[in-house]
């Protein structure tokens, strides 16, 4: 039987990542017990240090990647959205309210508010934000100058005074997004999320109370009608993604125009960042995104969370985040390989196994560090080792051999306990050139299966395991950020303890779940863990059907659980995600869509266009993506409508 894998979470949380992992039959990382870098994958809240990055192992995964704060420090999120404004048009990102950085951009603030009140009236109201709060703290709503008062940093934005209402209550969508890469760029949406309300009914003329304005569960749970039924709401303040898209279905609009628009956002603000961000594999992203919507059901983007909530305050949180952190496992595609941690690290001798040596030079790297403490102290024979190596040195050489033969037997009788048999003599030749080892426990079987199974969500075969890339000077900084300092994260958005679900089974296998969508074949030229095995004995993989590779390159599940990929979407955009990302291609792509799905518009026009694309791709096969937001996913392709059955659809909400 392999070793189970090993989870660390930093701080004791969050809670339900602890229980899914333990659910699935994972282990959780003991100091005492295990070295430094014995685990499979590090979940924190904050961020890493860049050392940290710089030291992942082949079989090591963390849960944020590099360089972030661009889109989730309100700030930075400004920034790089009026950068992007400027570069491609106001009517591409029209999904921000206009904003101010204050103190900064006080004076332009100051123009703007008053041409406005000129040419609108008074009534025309702002929010303030300080730029590193999160769950609500500090934020107010004015609509005078003399009542903008602020201590910090922060940002002004015009207030959406028209969002759309659900009995009267505002509300907000939170929606979560997996990039599993930023080079090439992959994003996964999840279908379920959460709708998040206040819990008093919308007035302007009340513009002090937070209760009717904020939708942040760490507010509205204090509110006084928190727990009292609220017409369609209910009781609490949240729902989930799938009964919104119940009410979606009460009103005559284009819904799939909504998922769209809403896809687009995400899509479009990754894309002011994805250039930036060093490539790091062994890296995956949970954003929260909260979006709003108005009356005339126009999304809007109010900001990107760090490390969304994932405490377990009610019945809404129970099913959307225990089945997120499953399927975000999932998606990491483990296999019972990466469980051989060490076997595999001191066979094939890695010093650095997880960067790359030649990477493109438009992707950005992370910059050299010192050795890590799992880099210095390994198994505490060879810093031992280590630090006796100038006493041999006066010894003489007959006394010095059979210092080393000592050493060397001690060496073997510890690897021993804890590994199966193996070529001790590449034992050595590892020990020789200074390879970095832990002892673990490892047990393993002679024909090893896989953690994820042909029938699970993903297939092992379909999702790309590369490796850590190559750190050079880029970043200048070696120190950590501080995430409550400078990224909007809701970690600890509220701080109820989580509900009790049942009784958790601990199994080394992963539940029986359906398939959901097409994979693809892991391709030739993807990194893969080191063969460990010798003679016959190598696990057997069995490829999901209907998956392809491009050209060698590897394509992305089209489906993983309920998470959809939404990007790379069509040929095209794959195409200009493959080397350095082409910007205006993927915009190109995203307008003629989004155009295709506001008029109707027949597929043969785009299909045809995708065709042309075949001279540059010669030899691959069809690309295809399924179309995100729905209750059953309809592959993109087949998901337009004839133009006269949309403009039968009435466009006015009535709510």
């Amino acid at each position: 039987m392999a070793a189970s894998l090993v989870f660390r979470l930093h701080d004791r949380g969050p809670e339900v990542v602890r229980e899914v992992l333990l659910e699935r039959g994972w282990e959780e990382f003991d100091e005492e017990e295990r070295e430094e870098g014995d685990w499979n994958l590090y979940w924190r809240s904050s961020a890493f240090r860049n050392s940290e990055y710089h030291s992942l192992l082949p079989w090591q995964r963390i849960n944020h990647h590099p360089k972030t704060l661009g889109i989730t420090r309100k700030d930075c999120l400004a920034r790089n959205l009026r950068r992007m404004r400027s570069t491609f048009g106001s009517s591409l990102y029209d999904f921000s309210p206009t904003v101010f950085i204050l103190p900064n951009d006080y004076t332009r603030f100051l123009a703007e508010y008053n041409r406005l009140r000129q040419t609108r009236g008074p009534s025309l109201y702002w929010i303030c934000k300080p730029v590193d709060l999160s769950r609500g703290r500090g934020i107010f709503i004015f609509e005078a100058m003399k009542d903008l008062v602020y201590d910090c940093s922060v940002i002004v934005q015009r207030y959406i005074s028209n969002p759309l209402l659900i009995s009267g209550y505002k509300f907000d969508l939170r929606i979560y997004v997996c990039v599993k890469s930023f080079h090439p760029l992959t994003v996964y949406i999840h279908q379920e999320g959460l709708v998040r309300f206040a819990t008093e009914k919308y007035n302007l003329s009340s513009l002090q109370n937070l209760f009717a304005h904020l939708t942040n569960t760490s507010i509205n749970k204090f509110g006084p009608f928190y727990k009292t039924e609220k017409g369609r709401v209910g009781q609490g303040c949240k729902w989930t993604m799938s009964k919104f898209r119940h009410f979606l279905q009460s009103q005559d609009i284009n819904e799939r125009l909504l998922w769209q628009k809403i896809n687009n956002i995400v899509t479009l603000t990754l894309l002011t960042i994805a250039p930036s961000v060093p490539s790091c594999p062994n890296c995956v992203e949970l954003f929260g995104f909260d979006i709003l919507i108005d009356i005339k059901f126009k999304p809007w983007l109010l900001e990107v969370n760090y490390s969304p909530a994932l405490t377990l305050d009610c019945q809404a949180d129970i099913t959307v985040k225990k089945g997120l952190i499953s399927d975000l496992i999932d998606l990491m595609n483990y296999t019972s390989i990466d469980s051989l941690r060490e076997k595999a690290y001191q066979k094939h001798k890695y010093k650095q196994p997880c960067f790359h040596a030649n990477l493109p030079s438009h992707v950005p790297v992370l910059s050299k560090f010192k050795e890590t403490k799992f880099q210095i102290k390994t198994s505490g024979i060879q810093s031992s080792q280590t630090q006796a190596l100038p006493l041999l040195k006066t010894l003489p050489q007959s006394e010095q051999m059979k210092q080393r033969q000592s050493r060397q037997h001690a060496f073997v009788a510890d690897i021993r306990r804890h590994l199966p048999p193996v070529d001790l003599n590449k034992l050595f030749a590892a020990r020789g050139r200074k390879t970095n080892t832990t002892v673990t426990k490892t047990h393993t079987d002679k024909t090893l299966n896989l953690i994820l199974a042909p029938h699970s969500r993903t297939n092992t075969s379909v999702v790309n395991r590369p490796t850590c890339p190559a750190l050079a000077p880029r970043l200048t900084d070696n120190r950590s950020l501080h995430v409550s300092e400078v990224t909007n994260h809701d970690h600890t958005e509220t701080e109820a303890e989580p509900e009790p679900s049942g009784e958790t089974h601990v199994s080394s296998k992963v539940p029986d779940i359906r398939q959901s969508g097409l994979g693809s074949r892991r391709s030739a030229a993807s990194w893969k863990l080191p063969n460990i095995y010798s003679g016959s004995h190598k696990p057997v993989r069995t490829p999901l059907q209907g998956t392809t590779a491009l050209n060698g390159q590897h394509i992305p599940p089209l489906r993983v659980g309920d998470f959809i990929r939404t990007f790379p979407f069509n040929t095209a955009t794959l195409k200009a995600s493959r080397q350095e990302l082409d910007i205006k291609s993927i915009i190109q792509e995203l307008h003629k869509l989004t155009g295709q799905l506001a008029s109707g518009q027949d597929k043969t026009k785009w299909r045809r266009e995708e065709d042309e694309l075949k001279e540059d791709t010669e030899g691959e096969e069809d690309f295809d993506s399924l179309f995100w937001g729905p209750e059953d996913p309809p592959l993109l392709s087949r998901c337009f409508k004839p133009r006269a059955e949309y403009n039968s659809l009435k466009t006015t909400p009535q709510v």
